[in-house]
């Protein structure tokens, strides 16, 4: 166990949504935390490198001698966008990975978290994913993460760093107001009066999992450094239409929907197993209809963009 009172431990990517809230709970948690990322924190309070990660010159900055520890939240994360420029999100997902992995090894910074994803396993019908799959992704983002990971358990096996990587479902919360991905969408529609979009027939399953509890997952990765990657998600999966009723009835909403057909890479079933996790003492905290009441009222009650107020 190594506790994080007084820890020096740099978060990439921690002015972004997930960033956030890990950083509150490292703080939380007495750790010394820098952020490393293209763009400034809201809060003027947290010491920030501004930069690209993979510019070995931004990275020394970020990580200089002394730290402890590098939690590696930043990343190009649209699957789409993996498409069109795959060796864009090489350079950001990879080549920022192992320079940070190296920059760990020269300075003997023991720990190391990478948030992936379980895309990296690709299709599995809908069967339950679990740790021990194969890994097949189906996209360049999905291939880039199963690379990142691999250089993790290198640099564990290779220099004794206490790597994780945490597969993380699909994760909503507080903070999500300038992100695009589906629950978003669907509080501004509600908020607005607009439509959903649903890709397919919209039966495909997705695991939702709170920030918050990403946030206690990376402590508990910090604090215990298991070996191999861990799933972290609610274990509890529901189809996009039974979200989108979820959300209807947390807004009151009607939210009518507008079928497109499904592109490329989107997997028609996330059911993750989250037993090897929930073994070292984790569990999820908010349920779906609590976490989703908060999203909704951060979104309800947001000043609407050029309202000049």
């Amino acid at each position: 166990m190594q506790e994080l009172d007084g820890r020096r431990v740099v978060v990439t990517g921690g002015a972004g949504f997930i960033g956030r809230a890990v950083v509150r709970a490292l703080a939380g948690a007495g750790a010394d935390v820098t952020v490393a990322d293209r763009r400034a924190p809201a809060d003027p309070e947290v010491r920030t490198v501004v930069g690209d990660l993979a510019d070995p010159t931004v990275r020394r900055a970020a990580v200089p001698d002394g730290t402890d520890g590098i939690v590696h939240l930043a990343a190009l994360t649209s699957v789409l966008a993996s498409r069109q420029d795959p060796v864009g999100t090489y350079r950001a997902n990879v080549e920022a990975t192992a320079g940070l992995l190296e920059r760990a090894r020269e300075i003997g910074a023991g720990r190391f978290v990478l948030a992936s994803t379980n895309a990296v396993v690709g299709d599995v019908g809908a069967g339950p994913i679990t740790e021990d799959l194969s890994l097949r992704p189906l996209t360049p983002y999905g291939a880039t993460k199963a690379a990142a990971e691999m250089l993790l358990s290198a640099y564990r096996a290779s220099y004794g760093i206490g790597a994780t990587a945490l597969r993380l479902t699909n994760v909503y919360g507080g903070g999500m107001g300038n992100k695009d991905s589906f629950v978003p969408r669907l509080m501004r529609a509600a908020r607005d009066g607009g439509e959903v979009t649903v890709y397919g027939d919209g039966t495909q399953v997705r695991d939702l999992v709170h920030v918050d509890d990403v946030a206690d997952a990376v402590l508990l990765a910090w604090r215990t450094a298991p070996q191999g990657p861990l799933i972290v998600g609610a274990g509890r999966s529901l189809s996009v239409l039974d979200l989108i009723a979820e959300v209807r009835a947390v807004t009151g909403a009607p939210l009518p929907v507008r079928h497109v057909p499904a592109p490329a890479g989107e997997m028609p079933a996330v059911v993750v197993r989250t037993d090897r996790i929930r073994a070292l003492g984790w569990a999820p905290r908010v349920d779906l209809a609590t976490g989703l009441a908060g999203v909704w009222e951060e979104f309800r009650t947001a000043v609407p963009a050029g309202s000049g107020a």
